[in-house]
């Protein structure tokens, strides 16, 4: 029953990341990596490791993603992006997975680190995830057209990996801010193109019941004050995407 297994990246200048990354994704039959609008060295280390490249520019998140998934030759595709490793215990339990199944997709958890510091809890919230859609069948899955968190068409039966993806979020809480303003500026491109009909102040309201999910719900209390940094940071996101729609031009 197993079948071919594609491993997706989508960089964009990720040189001091991406090495890393391909390295350890050997396991997989073929490796394809995807250059959106890259001006540093990611060319000639995707070509140094990859089985296939796809060069480009895209404005949306989602037809980036879905043009790696088509150049993919896989019956199983696993998307991972630069900022993140798939350890050997990983790597030997998806072998394992798609040689059992040959439908759906596998949610996998991910270990999420700010620097050094694993912060496991309190991610959510469009802040961060605790767990993803990260290896399908070809067919199982679609990226929505959003330019950040693009939705997901997924079909077939839902199933979940126990090993962790090891995901260096941010290198440090200045990192994270600018992470904000990027988020921010790409979801207020949308707003503007699409509006979701939320107002200022259910947006104001947002920023208490998110910071609620994130610190109480998603339990990043336990982190102490990085999770306190985490409910923050998710309970900002709507208001500042709604501000730079609505006061900004673009």
């Amino acid at each position: 029953m197993a079948g071919k297994l594609s491993a997706l990246v989508v960089a964009h200048n990720e040189e001091a990341q991406l090495a890393d990354c391909l390295a350890a994704l050997r396991f997989a039959d073929e490796i394809v990596v995807v250059l959106d609008k890259c001006t540093d060295g990611s060319k000639a280390i995707a070509e140094a490791q990859a089985d296939r490249i796809l060069e480009g520019r895209w404005e949306i998140e989602g037809a980036r993603r879905n043009a790696g998934r088509d150049a993919c030759d896989g019956d199983w595709i696993l998307e991972i992006d630069a900022d993140e490793r798939v350890p050997p215990a990983l790597a030997e339990e998806i072998r394992a997975a798609i040689a059992r199944r040959d439908d759906g997709y596998f949610l996998i958890p991910f270990d999420n680190y700010v620097g050094d510091r694993l912060v496991r809890y309190g991610w959510g919230a469009a802040w961060g995830a605790s767990a993803a859609a990260r290896l399908s069948r070809k067919d199982a899955k679609r990226w929505g057209m959003e330019r950040v968190h693009p939705g997901l068409q997924l079909t077939g039966p839902e199933r979940r990996l126990e090993n962790r993806i090891l995901h260096y979020v941010d290198r440090d809480i200045s990192d994270m801010i600018h992470r904000l303003d990027r988020y921010t500026t790409a979801k207020a491109r949308d707003l503007r193109e699409n509006p979701d009909g939320v107002g200022f102040w259910r947006n104001v309201r947002r920023i208490f019941s998110r910071f609620y999910k994130c610190y109480v719900g998603r339990k990043g209390y336990k982190e102490g004050t990085y999770g306190f940094l985490i409910a923050l940071f998710a309970g900002l996101y709507p208001i500042l995407s709604y501000l730079k729609a609505t006061l900004e031009d673009e």
